[in-house]
């Protein structure tokens, strides 16, 4: 009896093993980890058109589906989001219009009140790994985001190529092209200039919006935003593999960190590596030579079990010693933090690390799981916090 035990559970660990190293191996291909990295088939809108963003409790017209087309000539679906308060002044004649997707999005009303009005504001959303724009929390997300100037905050949010109705395959460069096409949507068809621009990122979207916040601050002249608000950050994609874990329980790549000549054998197939800590300096760094004022800003729950918020505490130490002529190591500013870090109990705690230009702020919170918080009161006070920095005026 014992053997027989002895036999079926051997047989059942060399058949897991198998189907392991299967998986393994089908991880060293691009396609395959295009989708276990982004995720782009799962779609999560259970059903919802999304030319109808009223399913995802929006007013009528209140969103407004169209597309924007990136470098390569792939169509990127997009919803720009008016604030609540401006749609309340111009309620009647939005109702008006026909709903749904517009081919011309310039020619509606929506559109114009944030192209004519000088004090608008924008915010550029770019979202995580798997969904469209309406999907989870991300529709709280966008109320959050503007609910601190309910009349002048728009959003900006699309699909990046793959995702939900945008056309094409995923991919670090891909993305990064993407993103560029939509920042030149927002500044030369919008006219918004960069300096009304918030770039928001959660999960994925912040390391787009660090490849992205880098690349603008690089140029010459540099190009620098209003500011950067980052949402459960990683520092780059294989220290996430090597402790992400599904649900927070069951790993996948994890238990091979354990052997480090294998996982650093086996990191070398990561096609899309998203180097978050190396842009998160660069772009630090390249504000500090050039005198540009930044405001970063980075938010992680203690309670998200996607990715471990000790991700932000390094990217955090990332950013500050780029912006220090001298460096900093990683025990130095905690034990400054220690010291000077606001604690606000049950919120968590908060961090600022200020130059003579700009502003790193890093919130550690107790609650709020990987994407509830995007809904949270936290959100809309990250975004007035950089808008209010950027320009005092603005109320």
């Amino acid at each position: 009896m014992v053997y027989l035990l002895l036999r079926h559970a051997s047989i059942l660990t060399a058949v897991l093993v198998c189907l392991y190293a299967g998986l393994l191996g089908m991880l060293t291909t691009s396609s395959f980890q295009a989708h276990v990295v982004y995720l782009h088939r799962i779609q999560m809108t259970w059903f919802k058109d999304l030319d109808v963003p009223e399913m995802f409790g929006f007013l009528r017209n209140q969103a407004t589906p169209f597309y924007i087309k990136s470098s390569s000539g792939e169509s990127l679906y997009a919803w720009h989001i008016l604030p609540v308060q401006l749609y309340g002044k111009h309620e009647a004649a939005l109702i008006a219009e026909p709903s749904g997707f517009v081919l011309d999005i310039t020619s509606r009303l929506a559109f114009k009140l944030l192209r004519n009005d000088p004090d608008a504001r924008l915010i550029l959303h770019l979202h995580g790994a798997a969904g469209t724009v309406g999907s989870g929390y991300r529709a709280p997300n966008y109320r959050a985001l503007s609910a601190g100037q309910p009349e002048k905050v728009h959003v900006l949010t699309f699909d990046y190529r793959g995702f939900g109705r945008s056309k094409g395959t995923p991919s670090e460069r891909g993305i990064l092209d993407d993103t560029l096409a939509v920042v030149d949507w927002a500044t030369n068809v919008a006219g918004i200039p960069p300096a009304r621009i918030l770039i928001f990122g959660q999960s994925l979207g912040t390391a787009v919006s660090l490849a992205i916040s880098e690349h603008f601050a690089s140029q010459s002249p540099p190009v620098v935003f209003a500011g950067t608000v980052l949402v459960a950050p990683f520092v780059d994609v294989p220290t996430l593999v090597a402790t992400y874990r599904v649900a927070g329980s069951i790993p996948i790549i994890s238990p091979l960190a354990k052997f480090p000549l294998l996982f650093n054998y086996l990191s070398t197939f990561i096609r899309d590596t998203w180097s978050s800590k190396g842009r998160i300096a660069n772009y630090v760094r390249a504000n500090e030579e050039d005198g540009g004022k930044y405001r970063l800003t980075l938010i992680h729950a203690e309670d998200d079990y996607d990715i471990p918020s000790y991700h932000t505490q390094v990217l955090f130490w990332h950013a500050v010693n780029a912006s220090t002529s001298g460096g900093i190591s990683y025990d130095q500013l905690e034990e400054i933090k220690l010291k000077s870090k606001v604690d606000v109990g049950a919120a968590g705690s908060t961090m600022e690390w200020r130059t003579e230009n700009g502003v790193i702020r890093e919130e550690i919170l107790k609650y709020g799981l990987h994407d509830v918080v995007m809904g949270n009161p936290v959100i809309t006070m990250a975004v007035m916090r950089i808008f209010q920095a950027a320009d005092p005026s603005f109320k």
